[in-house]
C-alpha cells in the first residue's frame, strides 16, 4: 500500500489529507491557534463536585465546564494533588520524581468527594475534545507521547504495544527501557519501537523527561484555568503517530511548515527526510493531486458506488446511520443472494473509509440489504473487521443482527468532520425566490435607457439566456428592432447557455462588462 500526506497551509488553518492508494482515507482540519487539542494540560480549577455522578466539573477557561469522572482521576491522583501543592507554594525541589514520596494509589471503587474538594487545582489533560454542546472530557492520569514511548509518570510498569507479537522482541524492548528509564515513571512502547535500537529510544524517552520538566517548572508560574503544557500541532502528531515506511510523499504548500517538518522527521526518523517535499505549483495543491473533488464526492447525505450502489449516511445526536442500497444492482444477472452480498461487501470497504474520512465516532448502526444465507453473514462481517484494522481509532464491531443490522462503537475524541458540498444557487441566492420573470423585460429596458441616454454607450451587447433571446427575436417587427427604432442605433443580443433564466448582462464595445 502506499501512502502518502498533502498538507495544504492557509491562512486560516492547515489542513491534512492522507491519502493510500492514490484513495482520501483521511482528513483532518486545524485551525489556527487552536485549543483544547487531545494531550494539552491545563490547570484546572475543580467548580462543582457531583456525588450522584461520581464526577466533578472543571473550569478549564473553555465557555462550559470541563468534565472529570472518578475513573479518569488516575491511580496516583494524590501523588500529582502533592507535587502541584508544593510547587505553587514555590518548593525548590527537582522537576523529576526521586525526590517525592509517592501516595498509596486511589481506591478503584471510591468516590471522588473523598479525592477533590472546590477550588482546588489540579493539573488535567483534554482526553476527549468539545464536542456539539458538551465541554471536554478530561483526565489526571497524565501521559506524555512520544515517536516510541509514552512517558508516564507517578507509575513503574513498563507496558508493550499488543501488537508486538514477539515474545523476543518484547523482552528485548523492556530490557532497554528498564534500562534507562527514570525513576517513579511508567513507560508504554509503541508499535513502532519494534526493531529500534537503544540509541533512538533513549533519545526519545529523553525528550519527554524534558517536556515532563517544563510542564513542571510552568505549574508555578500557570494562572488557573490556563494551558500549561500543549501537544504539538496536528501536522506533527499526525506524522509522529503513522509515520511508516510504507509513506512515500509528504507534500507540504507553505514554505515555513515544510521546514518545520522536515526538521521534525530529521529528528525523530532521519532516514525518512527525503520523502518530505515542498509544492511550488501554481494549482491549489488540492486541485493538484484531485482530493478537492474527492472530498465533495465523499461528503453529504448521498455517498454513490462505483458499481452502481449507493450509501445514505444521516447523523443524529446519540448516533449515525448508514443505508445500503443497491441502487441499479438490481438489473444484474446475479442470483439476489450473490448479488446482495456483492453489494455488501462492496458497501463495507466504503463504510470503513468513510467512518475514518469524517472521523464518525460513538455509536454507528448500518443497515445492509438482507441476506438469507447465515454464511454470507459471517463473510461480510468478517470482511468488515479486516477491513476496520486499518481503522486507528478504538472500535469494536457487533456481528449482524436478525433484522440485518451491524453495530460499531467507534472513539470519539473530537468533532465529527464535516465538509460542505452543496452550494448556494446562484439565481436565487440560497432564499428559494427569484424575481417575477414578468418584470425581466421591463428590468431590462429600463437599464438600457440608463446605459444609452444617461451614459451615451455605443455599441453595446446585451447577453442572456437562449430561451430569453428568442423571445426578443421572435417576430418580424421584435423587441429588437422597436429598440433600434426608440433608439437609433442596434444592439446586439447574444445567448449565453451558463446564464440562469432571468440573468442578464450589458457588454461595452470594448468588451468589458458594464456595471450597473
Amino acid at each position: 500500500m502506499v501512502k502518502e500526506l498533502i498538507i495544504n497551509s492557509t491562512p486560516a488553518g492547515v489542513t491534512i489529507a492522507l491519502i493510500e492508494d492514490k484513495q482520501l482515507v483521511e482528513l483532518h482540519k486545524e485551525q489556527l491557534n487552536t485549543n483544547y487539542a487531545v494531550g494539552d494540560i491545563y490547570l484546572g480549577r475543580i467548580k462543582k463536585i457531583m456525588p450522584g455522578l461520581n464526577a466533578a466539573f472543571v473550569d478549564v477557561g473553555y465557555e462550559k465546564d470541563a468534565f472529570l469522572h472518578y475513573f479518569d482521576l488516575g491511580p496516583q491522583v494524590k501523588s500529582l494533588i502533592k507535587l502541584t501543592k508544593i510547587k505553587r507554594n514555590g518548593s525548590p525541589s527537582g522537576n523529576l520524581l526521586e525526590d517525592l514520596k509517592l501516595e498509596p494509589d486511589i481506591n478503584k471503587a471510591g468516590k471522588i468527594s473523598d479525592i477533590l474538594s472546590k477550588n482546588m487545582l489540579l493539573p488535567v489533560q483534554i482526553a476527549k475534545e468539545p464536542i456539539s454542546t458538551k465541554g471536554p472530557r478530561l483526565s489526571s492520569d497524565l501521559s506524555l507521547a512520544g515517536r516510541y514511548v509514552v512517558l508516564v509518570p507517578f507509575a513503574n510498569t513498563i507496558s508493550v504495544s499488543k501488537k508486538i507479537k514477539s515474545n523476543t522482541e518484547r523482552n528485548r524492548l523492556k530490557k532497554i527501557i528498564e534500562s534507562i528509564k527514570p525513576e517513579k515513571f511508567g513507560v508504554i512502547i509503541r508499535t513502532v519501537s519494534e526493531g529500534r535500537g537503544v540509541a533512538e529510544l533513549q533519545k526519545d524517552l529523553l525528550d519527554l523527561v524534558a517536556k515532563w520538566e517544563d510542564f513542571v517548572k510552568k505549574i508555578n508560574k500557570t494562572e488557573p484555568s490556563k494551558r500549561v503544557w500543549g501537544e504539538m500541532d496536528r501536522s506533527s502528531t499526525l506524522i509522529r503517530d503513522i509515520l511508516n515506511p510504507e509513506f512515500t510523499n509528504v507534500y507540504l504548500s507553505s514554505p515555513t511548515l515544510y521546514d518545520d517538518i522536515k526538521t521534525y522527521i530529521q529528528n525523530i526518523s532521519p532516514e525518512m527526510e527525503k520523502i518530505v517535499k515542498l509544492y511550488k505549483q501554481k494549482e491549489p495543491i488540492f486541485d493538484h493531486f484531485g482530493i478537492e473533488k474527492q472530498i465533495k464526492n465523499s461528503f453529504g447525505k448521498t455517498v454513490n458506488l462505483p458499481g452502481g450502489a449507493y450509501l445514505v449516511v444521516e447523523h443524529t445526536e446519540a448516533l449515525h446511520v448508514v443505508d445500503v442500497n443497491s441502487g441499479n444492482r438490481t438489473a444484474s444477472k446475479e442470483n439476489q443472494e450473490e448479488n446482495a452480498l456483492q453489494v455488501n461487501k462492496e458497501a463495507a470497504k466504503e463504510i470503513a473509509r468513510q467512518l475514518r474520512l469524517r472521523d464518525m465516532g460513538g455509536i454507528v448502526v448500518i443497515d445492509f440489504i438482507d441476506m438469507h444465507k447465515p454464511a454470507n453473514r459471517k463473510m461480510l462481517f468478517d470482511y468488515l473487521r479486516e477491513l476496520m484494522l486499518l481503522d486507528r481509532a478504538k472500535h469494536t464491531i457487533l456481528p449482524p443482527s436478525k433484522f440485518g443490522l451491524v453495530q460499531i462503537t467507534r472513539q470519539r475524541v473530537r468533532p465529527e468532520m464535516n465538509i460542505v458540498t452543496v452550494e448556494k444557487c446562484p439565481t436565487c441566492d440560497g432564499t428559494g425566490e427569484i424575481k417575477a420573470s414578468i418584470i425581466l423585460m421591463d428590468d431590462i429596458e429600463n437599464n438600457l435607457n440608463y446605459i444609452l441616454n444617461e451614459q451615451n454607450e455605443k455599441g453595446i451587447t446585451l447577453c442572456v439566456h437562449p430561451y430569453i433571446e428568442a423571445f426578443i427575436k421572435k417576430g418580424l417587427i421584435n423587441l429588437q428592432m422597436r429598440w433600434f427604432m426608440k433608439y437609433s442605433q442596434w444592439i446586439k443580443v447574444k445567448s449565453k447557455s451558463s446564464y440562469h433564466l432571468t440573468e442578464f448582462h450589458f457588454i461595452s464595445a470594448k468588451d468589458e462588462e458594464i456595471k450597473l
